[in-house]
């Protein structure tokens, strides 16, 4: 599996149509989508999923009057539950990307190959039969050789937003998300078991284990809003220096873990602390709002902001550790109330 800042042929995006997942703060949405479509169009192609006709007059009328449709953009009628595209649909592979075939089996032919994993929804909503299909249909629309994964017979059920990977062959993910009897994908499956699949199917050769997520991320401990690889020998990672937060000591416990850990080839990684926004709060519910949720694009970064004092210096990190790419702040005060941001929407394509 590449690393995400290596270069992308698209973005993989589903637009937005199911209400209850922002009961009461539908009706920004769309225009927050057709803002990170702006973006992400003017450097690579965005591969953009529609419900069927209807939903793609409504996305054609909206973006043609933020001024941001254009031939970059192409459109798959497939039915969703969900946009959240990072956790349902597959994970792009390429063969022998990190010296270590993608898969334990023969060699493919085809350049791009597709993980897809089983999805069920973050073992925890009912509806998710149509987006258990998009990895499936996201694999025949790229080309990609779609492979199924497997483990002591049966389907692996993951989603995307609990791996983060350096390209090199290091995965890092938590235990709260793939260990957990809450929300549990796998029952029965140790941390061996998902250590195997990793090196099977993504060619990993190396996992470190984080402990817990943050407070308010519904999926129960997904990598993508707590800690990030921002270059093979890299890392960013949440911290929240407020000793009565409830972030405080899962993130502090996992900067320790960090701070000791290696790469796929033993050496330290540099380790850089970047500061939580202030609690995000909804109807009286602690929301996952967090700056590690960027997205890394050909040529830019997609980084959620909450009009929060911290906003100026997460972007100011960023803009220090990726700087031949423009940091372009997303306002997501309305979008996190669907428990999500860039980096969950979104599905890269390796060129």
């Amino acid at each position: 599996m590449p690393a995400e800042w290596e270069p992308h042929g698209a973005t993989w995006l589903a637009w937005p149509h199911f209400k209850g997942d922002w009961p009461g703060k539908f009706e920004p949405i769309p225009w927050v989508y057709a803002e990170i479509i702006r973006h992400l169009s003017r450097h690579e192609r965005v591969e953009l999923i529609v419900n069927n006709a209807d939903s793609e007059k409504r996305a054609r009328k909206t973006l043609k009057l933020a001024n941001v449709l254009n031939k970059t953009i192409r459109f798959h009628r497939w039915p969703t539950n969900r946009v959240w595209t990072r956790d349902s649909g597959c994970t792009f592979t390429v063969d022998g990307a990190t010296g270590v075939p993608a898969r334990q089996a023969e060699r493919s032919s085809a350049p791009l190959q597709a993980t897809k994993w089983r999805f069920n929804a973050w073992a925890k909503y009912p509806n998710y039969r149509h987006d258990d299909k998009m990895g499936s249909l996201m694999a025949k629309a790229a080309g990609a050789e779609e492979i199924r994964a497997h483990h002591a017979d049966a389907r692996v059920v993951l989603e995307g937003g609990s791996i983060e990977v350096n390209g090199r062959g290091t995965l890092i993910t938590t235990e709260e998300c793939l260990l957990s009897r809450v929300q549990q994908r796998n029952p029965g499956f140790r941390r061996e078991d998902y250590e195997q699949i990793f090196t099977k199917y993504l060619g990993i050769r190396h996992v470190i284990w984080l402990g817990r997520g943050i407070a308010g991320d519904d999926t129960h401990g997904h990598i993508d809003d707590i800690t990030r690889f921002v270059s093979p020998s890299k890392i960013v990672t949440m911290v929240e220096p407020n000793r009565n937060d409830k972030n405080h000591n899962p993130l502090a416990q996992n900067l320790r873990r960090l701070k000791s850990a290696t790469d796929q080839d033993g050496k330290r990684f540099e380790v850089v602390e970047l500061l939580m926004p202030a609690p995000v709060i909804f109807e009286g519910r602690r929301l996952p709002a967090s700056y590690g949720n960027f997205y890394i694009a050909n040529g830019i970064v997609l980084v959620p902001v909450f009009n929060d004092p911290n906003d100026r210096v997460a972007l100011n990190l960023l803009a220090e550790l990726f700087p031949t790419r423009e940091i372009i702040p997303i306002y997501s005060g309305d979008l996190i109330w669907g428990f999500g941001a860039m980096h969950c929407m979104t599905q890269q394509q390796p060129r």
